[in-house]
């Protein structure tokens, strides 16, 4: 039974795609919900942000970069887009738009990048035409060290915060150890101004360890969302053997892995649980069974009223969204919207419609409503 968790665990990391086909309709404590593709024909999409004229910038795992219109056209490759290492869990990954956008039309990317040593996660910006057909003046603003020969854990999900400044989620590369060593990226989550540089009042910044490091401990982060209310960043990380968690990063902290998990090696090896060493920041959920937890958003629309404040999280081996309701910084019930594919991705429409996108080589875009508004 375990060689077959561990070669589940391996198909679920490197996208096998589900055989099972997604509903007209689903259940929801909340009543039914209505499910359409919205858009398809995209291999692997990764992350998306909307425009302000509502239509979507969607990353392609492969390394391209499309527009999908409010009415579900993909656009051609956007140009523009820098070379990516394409390979395992690599490629091209997040999108987010500067907070400035409006005026200055910056777009950020994160993706994995070869270099000398292997490869690691890497930022840039560069400016989206007014056409939406290209990307001029891109230049990396941010690299992960070290880079390492390793294909997995890349992250890596962008979130600005109101400040302005910009958090970037970072994988531990599978090099476990190094995750508990603040003076490389390794298994991280930085924060950095928006033109790459260290805010002053970074945690680390003159003492010893990496000066972008917000804080360390983390295994493979691919959720990660701002509190709607608070400001404060929240995420969600792939664990091992179960033991995936729910977070609230905080700045200088060390998150535990691989010293403590709620989950075990995939070789069924236990791993103490956070309980045991209260110096480390524990998690405020754990999931076990594993979700895989990638891409994740506060609802804050209308249309699913019950829906409020919830957390929407994707799951890649729950194949739906898992949703959490939250009390302050508790969980106080959650459910899986069981859609038949693995989610790599949930974003709010600007209508209050929930947007999926699924993890597959003929990737689609699924739009979520109230079945009673169809």
């Amino acid at each position: 039974m375990l060689r077959i968790l561990i070669a589940s665990s391996f198909l679920l990391a490197f996208g096998a795609p589900s055989t099972t086909l997604a509903q007209d309709s689903i259940e929801s404590e909340t009543g039914l919900v209505a499910v359409e593709i919205f858009a398809e024909g995209l291999e692997h999409p990764w992350g998306a942000t909307y425009l302000p004229d509502g239509a979507l910038l969607v990353t392609e795992r492969p390394g391209r970069l499309r527009l999908v219109s409010t009415d579900g056209a993909v656009s051609d490759p956007i140009d523009g887009v820098p070379d990516v290492l394409a390979s395992g869990q690599g490629g091209l990954l997040d999108v987010a738009l500067d907070p400035d956008f409006a005026d200055n039309r910056t777009v950020y990317l994160s993706y994995s990048e070869e270099r000398g040593g292997g490869a690691a996660t890497s930022v840039g910006r560069g400016r989206l035409d007014e056409n939406g057909s290209a990307l001029s003046n891109f230049e990396v603003i941010f690299r992960q060290e070290p880079a390492v020969s390793s294909r997995l854990h890349y992250g890596s999900r962008l979130v600005f915060a109101p400040d302005g400044k910009l958090f970037v989620t970072l994988g531990e590369r599978g090099k476990m150890r190094e995750a508990q060593d603040p003076n490389n990226h390794l298994g991280t989550i930085v924060r950095i101004n928006p033109d790459g540089s260290v805010p002053d009042d970074n945690p680390f910044v003159g003492k010893d360890g990496a000066d972008e490091i917000w804080s360390y401990g983390h295994r493979n982060v691919q959720s990660a969302a701002l509190h709607p209310q608070t400001g404060v960043l929240w995420t969600a990380e792939m664990g091992p053997l179960g033991g995936d968690e729910l977070n609230i990063p905080q700045a200088g902290r060390n998150h535990g892995w691989p010293a403590v998990s709620w989950g075990r090696h995939y070789s069924g090896k236990r791993i103490p649980e956070p309980s045991t060493r209260p110096e480390f920041a524990d998690s405020i959920h754990s999931w076990t069974p594993v979700i895989s937890p990638s891409g994740m958003t506060f609802y804050t629309g209308d249309m699913f009223a019950d829906w409020r404040g919830n957390l929407l999280i994707g799951g890649l081996s729950a194949e739906g969204i898992v949703r959490v309701r939250i009390d302050g910084k508790q969980v106080a019930g959650e459910e899986v919207l069981a859609l038949g594919r693995r989610i790599r991705d949930v974003v709010q429409a600007p209508d209050g419609a929930v947007m999926a996108l699924t993890d597959e080589p003929a990737g689609k875009i699924l739009r979520l409503t109230p079945a009673a508004s169809q």
